[in-house]
């Protein structure tokens, strides 16, 4: 016989540290729906997510290298599976909801345009005399409003805890708990662990996709990184002379773990000094409790600067989604003109949202080959 859902959060309050956010004490969905036989309120919203058309169109939008320039290469979509699967590991670890901080992790990025950052950005200046754009405000709006599934209601209708969760740079103004009469500081832990899962899995990974491609040169970065000098010299102590692959991975490898074990490590200090004895003592303190160590932060730091000088801004990278953002400008003022042209769904918000909002929600949920299909079919 399934477990029942009763049963299910009773084994959250028996198993799950008292500052964890529990299934049974959500603050529900902004539509009430009966609860499910067997699945949890944060299981159904993994589900809800997973099966959202947002969620797979991640498959065609860029991480760090254009779609389709490899097939080793991340997607967005593999980007956003790893980012949940380092989020349950430090969630478990910790004693915290692991559905609650996968949903998160897994609805993260919805709200991300094609082309990566630079499509960000470039939506962000079309969009500057309108609201702008950034793509975590939009994976809240998709997730809120856009995704049409459910005949009684708009978007997905996750949890309040979910959808806190999206807020990922927290900013009082757009946090959930202002609509809803509860004065948070902060997030939860499970939102913050997602939070940085996602900077854990992103730098660590395009490593790897940088060293595959041959963007990045193994000796300068032992050069110029401590912290993957050091990983090296770690794994050729213990493991010898290996292939180049299979070291490369090893490394990688290590660097997350040891990144994880540093997160979980200092995190469970911090907790323990906050003194926080529930969810809301977490959103009620003034700052983050899921962080690196000081030393973790500083290494981090450094890498993150060689990557952003040799990998990101590496013309091999930067130059197509260069080219890219001027499909996206050319769509954008075409649209402007022929509104008639954009998605029906877009189109039936022009009257409430306005006609830049509309057509900044057709952009950006296109994915990459898409954005270049549609450039070709209407001439531009």
């Amino acid at each position: 016989m399934p477990q029942s859902r009763e049963q299910l959060e009773a084994n959250e309050h028996q198993t799950l540290a008292p500052y964890a956010q529990r299934s049974a004490d959500s603050r529900g969905r902004a539509f009430p729906e009966p609860p499910h036989e067997w699945r949890t309120d944060y299981q159904r919203d993994r589900d809800r997510i997973t099966h959202s058309r947002a969620f797979r169109r991640l498959e065609y939008k860029t991480q760090v290298f254009l779609n389709g320039t490899g097939d080793h290469l991340r997607t967005r979509l593999t980007h956003t599976i790893e980012v949940a699967a380092v989020s349950r590991n430090i969630a478990r670890a910790l004693g915290l909801n692991e559905d609650l901080a996968e949903a998160i992790a897994l609805a993260h990025d919805l709200g991300h345009s094609p082309f990566g950052h630079k499509g960000e950005y470039a939506l962000n200046d079309l969009m500057k005399e309108h609201g702008g754009f950034e793509h975590n405000r939009q994976s809240l709006r998709i997730v809120e409003k856009l995704e049409q599934k459910y005949p009684h209601h708009p978007g997905l209708n996750l949890t309040w805890e979910t959808r806190e969760g999206l807020v990922k740079h927290f900013n009082p103004a757009d946090h959930p708990s202002k609509r809803d009469g509860f004065d948070a500081k902060s997030n939860s832990l499970e939102a913050q662990v997602a939070n940085l899962a996602d900077e854990i899995t992103y730098y660590s990974h395009d490593l790897d996709d940088g060293l595959d491609s041959n963007l990045l040169d193994e000796e300068d970065l032992k050069t110029h990184v401590q912290i993957w000098r050091d990983t090296d010299a770690e794994v050729r102590t213990e493991h010898g002379a290996l292939d180049t692959e299979t070291r490369h991975y090893a490394i990688i490898r290590r660097l997350i773990n040891s990144q994880v074990h540093d997160v979980v490590e200092t995190s469970g200090r911090l907790i323990a000094e906050a003194g926080v004895q529930s969810a809301d003592d977490v959103r009620l303190h003034d700052g983050d409790l899921i962080r690196y160590s000081d030393t973790r932060r500083t290494a981090n730091l450094e890498l993150r600067e060689y990557l952003y000088e040799n990998l990101y801004y590496n013309p091999v990278v930067h130059k197509p989604n260069l080219r890219a953002i001027k499909l996206l400008e050319a769509l954008f003022g075409h649209y402007l003109e022929h509104p008639e042209d954009i998605g029906s769904q877009s189109r039936a918000r022009i009257e409430t949202d306005g006609l830049h909002r509309a057509i900044c929600d057709y952009l950006s949920g296109m994915t990459d080959r898409y954005v270049a299909l549609e450039y070709e079919r209407l001439g531009l």
